[in-house]
């Protein structure tokens, strides 16, 4: 992993960054515990194979936002020479759990959740997390059961999240319940804090215009100027693909933790709310090119775009993009138009630098509540 980190500062695509340099050997490390591991095989339920030795810790890494966590995450679930291994953000993980729960309890009697885990065990035996956050009760509930098994199963975690665990679902109801997954994470993994004192994404957005109207070439200039600050690469295509809910979306372009699109890729194809939230949590950032103005007879397409704006600015994503108007003048008449009024109020906001700021304020603020 240290080679294809600094392979990235000579490229040109990051900064040489000593604090982070220090996570990597920490990956590194464990990279090599794992090279080592030959977990069990076998049935859910017993008939393991013994496994060579113990299984190895694995790492919390944690630190407020725009320090390279989930840049950090990348390289080391691309490097590390061991699987079956699976990447995920922490949310999408939980929804898919509950998922695996309900399906459970049509067939399992009692309580389904240590054969959901068991099954998961099976399938990765390297689970990396990104932005592991507690909010919600019913997942607060889950997840000393469930880790339990899978740590007894042989399973290694890393993750990355905006807290230290003693801080997670804090003040939370019945946080009593929650505090042994806290124990777990203590028991099993390291806990390393990524302390740089610069918000790498505020830096290189700081000061820059944001939203250009209207779109023309040289608006895309502009464009593929931002996204060559922001990932170190060339403004060419570089496709990905997301899984959501059995379903493929393409993104265009997507490197360093940012995307992206053309207007009708995301709101002239039949997405929803959940494929939004997919790729804000995927991406810090969204690049948009070619923003239209939308006649009523579009509703559709203004729907998605004012439930892509949501996901977007209450995940506090950064937004980048052209547009043929300002965003007041972009879905005046037709279904609908009245809640675009918020919408636009939101494109506004989302170029001022208070919104770029307000993410790690927006992280406390968070801690705080849970």
């Amino acid at each position: 992993m240290m080679q294809a980190y600094l392979d990235r500062i000579e490229a040109g695509e990051i900064e040489h960054n000593p604090q982070q340099a220090e996570i990597v050997t920490r990956l590194d490390d464990t990279a090599a515990e794992l090279a080592k591991y030959r977990p069990s095989a076998g049935g859910l339920f017993g008939l393991f194979k013994p496994k060579s030795g113990p299984t190895p810790r694995g790492l919390y890494l944690y630190g407020g936002v725009g320090r390279g966590k989930t840049m950090l995450m990348d390289l080391f679930f691309a490097t590390v020479d061991f699987g079956p291994k699976s990447r995920n953000h922490f949310h999408e993980f939980m929804a898919d759990i509950h998922d695996r729960i309900g399906h459970a309890r049509k067939s399992v009697p009692g309580d389904p959740i240590p054969q959901v885990a068991a099954e998961l065990a099976e399938q990765s035996k390297l689970l990396c997390f990104d932005e592991l956050h507690v909010t919600d009760i019913a997942d607060a509930m889950i997840l000393g059961r469930l880790f339990t098994v899978l740590f007894e199963r042989g399973t290694v975690v890393v993750a990355t999240s905006n807290a230290h665990p003693s801080e997670l679902y804090r003040d939370g109801l019945n946080r009593q319940l929650f505090l042994p997954f806290i124990d777990l994470i203590e028991d099993h993994m390291d806990i390393v804090e990524l302390i740089s004192g610069k918000d790498f994404r505020l830096e290189k957005l700081s000061g820059r215009t944001l939203y250009y109207t209207p779109a023309t070439s040289d608006s895309r200039e502009e464009l593929d100027g931002h996204w060559q600050r922001l990932t170190g690469r060339p403004a060419k295509p570089s496709p990905v693909e997301l899984e959501v809910l059995g379903r493929t979306i393409v993104v265009p372009s997507a490197a360093m933790g940012v995307a992206r699109f053309d207007f009708t890729d995301l709101c002239a194809k039949p997405l929803g709310p959940r494929d939004y939230l997919a790729v804000a949590h995927h991406f810090h950032t969204l690049i948009i090119d070619n923003i239209p103005v939308l006649p009523a007879a579009k509703r559709n397409e203004a729907r998605r775009f004012i439930n892509l704006i949501d996901a977007l600015y209450d995940n506090r994503v950064g937004l980048i993009a052209s547009a043929q108007a300002e965003p007041g003048e972009l879905y005046i008449k037709g279904d609908g138009a009245d809640l675009f009024e918020r919408t636009a109020s939101r494109l506004i906001e989302m170029r001022s630098e208070q919104y770029l700021a307000s993410r790690d304020e927006r992280a406390r603020h968070e801690l705080q509540l849970t």
